[in-house]
């Protein structure tokens, strides 16, 4: 949640900020704002778009060469042009942008107001820089140690970009649970929340670690220090990240390239861990621990969103193929109810961005009960990858979009490819069966261009359904995690309310709500239950339901029953979640871009949920 993007060197701030907030609006788009040190601070916001704030601007010359910027997704505070970021401090020295929650901030506001502080914002943001105020001019110290001081007395989540026009040739920095990485150019310095603002200006990176300060100064040095107040020796890394792949690349929409990329980023996900001509399969990131997962007990998955769902997937897969228990959390509610966890048991965290905040809260909890973690994650070095005792990257690439598409598929490769390797080890299938399983498996990525081919037959279903209030998804077995997706994507994207059940939970309730109005998308594609689900489609024709079915190609029984069908290649069983989810992304897709939706940026909606 949240974009933070801050700069100093001898280039001019203002491009270098508003293209970096351009590439993190998709983690907010509320409001957006950069305050700028031009002779004292000058600060710029406005409720909406980046664009927006651009066309507040207008032709003002700003020639600063120091600055901050944010976009930001509201927590405390309506979006409006008052509680948009940066805010500034009571006597207008300071600037603050900040990602996170200051849970503490109704008792700082309170103790700051008797002290003689007024605010004019609904915002904890507001109350963290009056703080940082009052201990700067208190005590006469430097801004970084006020800073420091205020860390200490904040309770909750942040990652923070100060400065301070009497101190106009640094910036500081910190966080605690929430992302913040530092750039490192030519004697100049780029602050930001990940790495799409920093990557077209420099490929070396220092991740701040939880609770560290930094201070980046205009003549090239830097410092970082931990909550202890000592000084580190942080690992400067290179990005392994192009700037085309922050790009639309021809396509209207990130979500419909990133639809697009899936067979390829689920090859990426496959490359070096499966081999079905030599007869191999397995996870290098399981390394050392791997005799602990044959061993274990039970696998605890803990997660959120669509994460969850391929979780729900990953459960499937290692029960049916590695006989081995696992239970699927919301990662939102699993500290709160005092979970049982072993030391023999593995709690496994996934995570597109590897930041979300209650996955990382779930994940610390159960490494303080003794439990092995182990991260699914796409982002390189992000908290989740840092915090875990092993994990493995799925290799998709960025997403921008904020409806997860490739990273959804990705992961659910790596969770197969982590079945396949547990059933080898645990004996749990034989030799002709696994080489089986490999060579379909290796042969997803094919079938998905097939899948992708049937776009126009997908819109215009969709055009026949947008302007419907609900729609109902069933799936069963491996494809009802599918059919939550599902649903979950239409919700998301187009606005239409869509639930997913189990097939065969739709006569304990949701058939009341089948009219001829109701589309009611069925995935169709498990042999194993198929005569069940036929059954299902023939209970919805009876109630005048609109029928959209998944289906496997050259089926019949179901075609010929339902209204629309979208066919994709026959695969084994455990597989078609990577097939069946395609159609039904395309199908949300369209039926956002026919109602007027912005597809890429859903109201209310943030890409990396850093805040619990």
């Amino acid at each position: 949640m949240c974009g933070i993007v801050a700069y100093i060197g001898e280039r001019e701030a203002f491009p270098i900020l508003i293209e970096g907030l351009r590439r993190l609006e998709y983690r907010g788009y509320d409001s957006a704002g950069i305050a700028v040190l031009n002779g004292g601070v000058q600060v710029y916001k406005k409720k909406g778009k980046v664009q927006d704030l651009v066309d507040h601007i207008g032709d003002l010359k700003l020639d600063a060469t120091s600055g901050i910027g944010h976009t930001r997704w509201a927590t405390h505070g309506k979006p409006d042009d008052k509680n948009a970021h940066p805010h500034t401090s009571g006597n207008e020295r300071l600037a603050l942008v900040h990602n996170g929650i200051i849970e503490n901030y109704a008792t700082l506001k309170e103790a700051l107001t008797k002290l003689g502080h007024r605010f004019n914002t609904d915002t904890d943001t507001e109350v963290l820089v009056h703080l940082i105020e009052e201990y700067q001019s208190r005590d006469s110290i430097a801004l970084e140690d006020a800073v420091h001081l205020a860390m200490n007395k904040v309770v909750g989540a942040y990652a923070m970009v100060v400065i301070d026009q009497d101190d106009p040739d640094k910036i500081v920095a910190a966080r605690k649970s929430s992302p913040l990485l530092l750039g490192i150019g030519d004697d100049e310095f780029f602050i930001a929340s990940d790495a799409s603002p920093i990557i077209s200006h420099t490929n070396k990176v220092v991740y701040l670690k939880d609770e560290e300060l930094a201070v980046v100064n205009r003549d090239g040095s830097f410092s970082i220090k931990n909550i202890q107040n000592i000084p580190q020796n942080p690992e400067i890394k290179e990005l392994d990240l192009k700037i085309e792949e922050l790009e639309k690349g021809g396509y209207e929409h990130f979500m419909l390239k990133e639809v697009n990329q899936q067979a390829k980023t689920v090859k990426d996900a496959m490359r070096g861990r499966l081999n079905p001509i030599d007869g191999w399969v397995g996870l290098g990131g399981m390394g050392e621990y791997t005799e602990r997962f044959v061993q274990a007990d039970r696998l605890i998955i803990a997660a959120c969103g669509t994460s969850w769902h391929s979780g729900l997937i990953g459960e499937y897969l290692i029960e049916d193929l590695a006989q081995l228990s696992v239970e699927v959390e919301y990662a939102s509610e699993f500290r709160y109810r005092n979970p049982v966890i072993h030391q023999n048991e593995i709690v496994i965290g996934i995570s597109q961005s590897g930041e979300t905040a209650d996955t990382l809260a779930a994940l610390k909890y159960a490494r303080d009960k003794g439990a092995l973690l182990y991260g699914v994650v796409n982002v390189v070095g992000s908290s989740i990858a840092r915090l875990t005792d092993a994990g493995s990257y799925i290799h998709a690439g960025p997403e921008i979009g904020v409806a997860s598409t490739k990273a959804f598929t990705g992961q659910v490769t790596l969770l197969a490819l982590l079945a396949l390797t547990l059933a080898e080890k645990r004996g749990t299938i034989s030799k002709s069966d696994l080489h089986r399983l490999m060579t379909e498996l290796h042969d997803i990525p094919r079938k998905i261009d097939v899948v992708l081919q049937q776009d126009d037959a997908i819109r215009y279903i969709a055009e026949e359904i947008k302007d419907s209030n609900h729609a109902l998804y069933l799936g069963r077995g491996y494809n009802f995690p599918v059919a939550l997706e599902g649903a979950l994507k239409m919700k998301e994207i187009s606005y239409i309310h869509a639930e997913g059940y189990p097939a065969a939970e739709m006569k304990h309730g949701p058939i009341a709500l089948i009219d001829e109005n109701m589309p009611v998308v069925v995935i169709a594609t498990n042999e194993s239950a198929y005569e069940k689900i036929v059954s299902n489609v023939q209970e919805v024709k009876a109630r005048k339901g609109r029928v959209i079915a998944i289906v496997q190609e050259g089926e019949r029984a179901i075609r010929e029953m339902a209204d629309y069908s979208i066919e994709i290649p026959k695969t084994a069983e455990p597989f078609t979640p990577l097939l069946s989810v395609i159609p039904l992304q395309l199908l949300s897709y369209h039926a956002a871009v026919l109602r007027g939706c912005n597809v890429d940026q859903p109201r209310n909606l943030a890409k990396s949920v850093t805040v619990e």
